[in-house]
């Protein structure tokens, strides 16, 4: 069965449901939004860094699947248990509801620290290369070549999106944050569409 889902809503979907995840990234975005610290610098670097990996994922990932046709299928089907995996977690994270908690003492360590520390918890998370240059990478690829752009497109908007509420928005955001229920929400709805783009991903495989 094929899922009807235009390229940019794909791109935005999928992205935003690998960003809304409890996680240090994200901890520590809130954490500098509740503290009123570097808000801007910080959100633009963790936008920065998803935008070019994953305009990365999506023209290198597009360009071995041309070259090595009989890969493409095996690609296609990887991702597919990468979503379905990933959504099961995020069901079982539902079962099993917790609340996202930050740390706010301490003094101001100044700016070059904090982008030095949100640079690492971006860059040395080996999931946001799973997730942008393999599974982004992945089902961008698979889009027909002019439509690629609105996928990247899609997939970027998912991610300023995220981090501008979370950073601009965190200080309001936070109490919501803290209440398991929210998140159990949020991951009941994470798991549902990845196991939705994993059916999607799954349907557009060749034979």
């Amino acid at each position: 069965m094929e899922i009807a889902l235009g390229p940019f809503a794909l791109g935005f979907s999928l992205g935003l449901g690998l960003l809304a995840a409890i996680g240090a990234q994200n901890a520590f975005v809130l954490r500098q939004a509740i503290r009123r610290e570097h808000v801007l610098a910080v959100v633009l670097l963790c936008v920065l860094v998803d935008a070019v990996l994953i305009i990365a994922g999506v023209a290198g990932v597009a360009q071995v699947l041309a070259q090595r046709p009989r890969l493409s299928r095996a690609v296609a089907l990887a991702g597919v248990l990468f979503l379905v995996a990933y959504g099961l977690r995020a069901l079982g994270r539902a079962r099993r509801p917790r609340g996202l908690v930050t740390a706010t003492g301490g003094e101001d360590p100044g700016i070059r620290a904090v982008m030095l520390q949100a640079a690492a918890f971006t860059l040395l998370n080996p999931h946001v290369y799973l997730d942008t240059l393999l599974l982004v990478g992945n089902l961008g690829a698979r889009q027909p070549a002019g439509l690629r752009v609105l996928f990247v497109a899609g997939a970027i908007a998912a991610s300023t999106l995220w981090f501008t509420l979370l950073g601009f928005g965190g200080r309001w955001l936070a109490p919501c944050f803290a209440r398991p229920r929210a998140w159990q929400v949020l991951d009941m709805l994470t798991g549902t569409t990845m196991c939705v783009l994993a059916l999607r991903l799954l349907a557009g495989s060749p034979a």
